[in-house]
């Protein structure tokens, strides 16, 4: 019998077949994939907000600032509040994503709009820390890369599945088709509520005894924080702007949701193999390569639109946002006994710099046209190749996370022992 079917937290040795049978990663992992469906949705959204509210392409991605920017800035609160008192409110946070996220349909106002956006974000930030946190608890330490990628990879999914469910739903019933989308998240909180008791539970429980944490490596931490907002900053502001590209080409809302939903599937199968690749190679090497291909990726995809296409979206996949977990992990494994505080940075900061660049983009698009944006675009994968290179090597980042927070009075024998328990918040 599996361990996770007597024990929410997994022990310290667990095979593959034993974490795609962890049925509490598989609920968080559930849970994620739904509250990022609705950052899927919101892209096949602005074609009908820009012809209710007449926008241009600067002013629509405004509605991504606000929801992103509100996901992003709480996500730090947030994670402060899960470290602090635990992670039993994660199915109230999926509830209220998706209640706020169904009244955007009906929003009377641009301005009215905006405020529901960030209301909807909220939600997202509370969800996603608290996520995070638990994950790190219900896997082994052994295989954290790998695990993780898995967890995020239900994200990925739900930002991937996004964009079908809006084209189904709104061809059925308009702008006002937002109100349905207040029943996937209504009924899957619903499910996490009641399938999450136990691990919250558990994980208070070690995070009583985690002790006083160590400083945090502010500049080791800070090259793996801008890494994130790069190519986060890539990957939003693509994934945003594909809908209206393609429509202004002439193309039907299937083909262009298909596209999208390409570009996201592709980063979600590309989360699991570099988080396994990463678990037998290390990570830096895998970063730095990944930032490099990413930019004649991106390059190609703005050339050469159409069918060609979904060939260089697939390959943006696999490189912008797959190594997105692995970055998760280094942040957490610095940040020793903040689990919250690093996945709420790291996380919210990849949000924030994202959302920013959507408007950013639509400015340069207004300008020059998205094709040319799209071009533009491939420049910040430069910097991102810069900052992969600055990284800390795995063996730095062990260094890091096995410090005390101050010099012991004399060595305490236990000390090793307590470190290196299976699932322990700070040490995933």
């Amino acid at each position: 019998m599996s361990a996770s079917t007597t024990d929410p937290i997994q022990p310290a040795k667990a095979s593959k077949r034993d974490i795609l049978r962890n049925r509490s990663l598989l609920t968080l992992s559930l849970g994620h994939l739904t509250v990022d469906m609705y950052s899927g949705v919101l892209p096949i959204l602005y074609p009908l907000l820009t012809d209710k509210f007449e926008l241009n392409l600067k002013t629509v991605g405004l509605v991504s600032l606000a929801y992103g920017g509100a996901a992003s800035l709480t996500q730090p609160i947030f994670g402060y509040i899960t470290d602090k008192r635990g992670t039993r409110l994660i199915g109230l946070a999926l509830m209220w994503t998706a209640i706020t996220f169904s009244l955007l349909g009906l929003a009377p106002s641009f301005g009215v709009l905006l405020a529901l956006a960030a209301l909807a974000g909220i939600g997202s930030g509370a969800y996603h820390p608290m996520g995070a946190v638990t994950a790190a608890a219900v896997i082994p330490d052994e295989q954290r890369n790998t695990a993780m990628s898995f967890y995020v990879t239900g994200g990925t999914l739900g930002v991937a599945i996004g964009p079908l469910v809006a084209a189904i739903v709104f061809a059925l019933a308009g702008i006002h088709g937002t109100v349905a989308m207040v029943l996937p998240g209504g009924l899957i909180a619903i499910f996490m509520i009641v399938q999450m008791r136990s691990v919250t539970a558990n994980l208070r429980k070690r995070q009583a005894v985690s002790g006083v944490p160590p400083p945090i490596p502010w500049k080791p931490l800070s090259s793996v924080i801008s890494l994130m907002m790069m190519r986060a900053w890539v990957l939003f502001g693509i994934s945003a702007f594909i809908p209206l590209w393609y429509e202004d080409m002439g193309y039907s809302t299937t083909f262009y949701a298909a596209l999208s939903t390409t570009l996201l599937i592709a980063s979600a199968l590309g989360t699991v193999g570099v988080g396994t690749l990463a678990d037998r190679h290390g990570r830096k090497q895998l970063l730095v390569l990944s930032s490099i291909l990413t930019i004649p990726a991106v390059l190609l995809f703005a050339q050469f639109p159409g069918y060609p296409g979904f060939l260089f979206a697939i390959m943006i996949g696999f490189l912008a946002s797959s190594t997105g977990p692995l970055l998760l992990v280094m942040a957490q494994q610095m940040m020793v006994g903040r689990a919250g505080v690093a996945s709420g940075l790291i996380l919210g900061m990849g949000f924030v710099m994202g959302a920013i660049g959507v408007p950013m983009m639509g400015a340069v698009a207004d300008a020059y046209g998205i094709q040319d944006a799209m071009r533009t675009w491939a420049i910040v994968g430069i910097v991102a190749i810069g900052l992969a290179f600055l990284l800390p090597s795995d063996a730095e980042i062990l260094r890091l996370s096995k410090r005390s927070s101050g010099p012991p009075p004399e060595p305490v024998a236990v000390a090793p022992a307590a470190a290196a328990e299976p699932g322990m918040p700070g040490h995933a």
